[in-house]
């Protein structure tokens, strides 16, 4: 029995893990977090070609992770197609083998995401401790429980949407 009291996740499923290796797929699931956009708002958004987010859309949705709402009309009277994504993704276990591709993916979005960020808006910590296993877990179960209870928390009409990255690293 786990002393966790997160609900439990589910592992994911291959065609889940893929979608989940790619940088800017995962870079979509966030931007389409709380807001619908179409992909052409989303390639704009990403620098990115029209064309190519749509490949990663199209896949994002095949896994569960976007969901089309209604269409709707553009400015010049064109059917454009929002998306929103389904929160599935935090609600995923990935297991030790299926990690890595989903770890690199996670870090190059990121990456990306901070250097397109202004610096004086990025708030860092960096720190080093000492713990022995049944503290680590202990640790990793009060953050997830943390992350858990803001993820969860309904969206509040104009406040600020904040990305938040957490590593657990080997500090030599």
């Amino acid at each position: 029995m786990s002393d966790d009291p997160r609900p439990p996740r589910r592992a994911a499923s291959p065609v889940e893990l893929e979608a989940l290796g790619s940088a800017v797929r995962l870079r979509i699931i966030r931007l389409t977090y709380q807001r619908p956009l179409t992909n052409k708002e989303i390639a704009e958004r990403l620098g990115k070609d029209p064309a190519t987010t749509l490949h990663h859309v199209r896949k994002l949705v095949a896994a569960g992770f976007l969901e089309p709402q209604p269409a709707r009309r553009g400015n010049r009277g064109a059917k454009e197609i929002p998306y929103l994504s389904t929160g599935l993704s935090w609600h995923l276990r990935y297991d030790n083998d299926d990690r890595v591709d989903v770890t690199e993916a996670m870090l190059q979005a990121y990456l990306a995401e901070v250097a397109s960020t202004n610096l004086g808006e990025l708030h860092q910590a960096r720190l080093v401790v000492q713990v022995d296993d049944e503290s680590k877990s202990e640790f990793m179960l009060r953050l997830g429980a943390l992350l858990d209870e803001y993820q969860n928390r309904p969206p509040k009409p104009g406040a600020e949407r904040t990305a938040i990255y957490v590593a657990w690293y080997p500090g030599e």
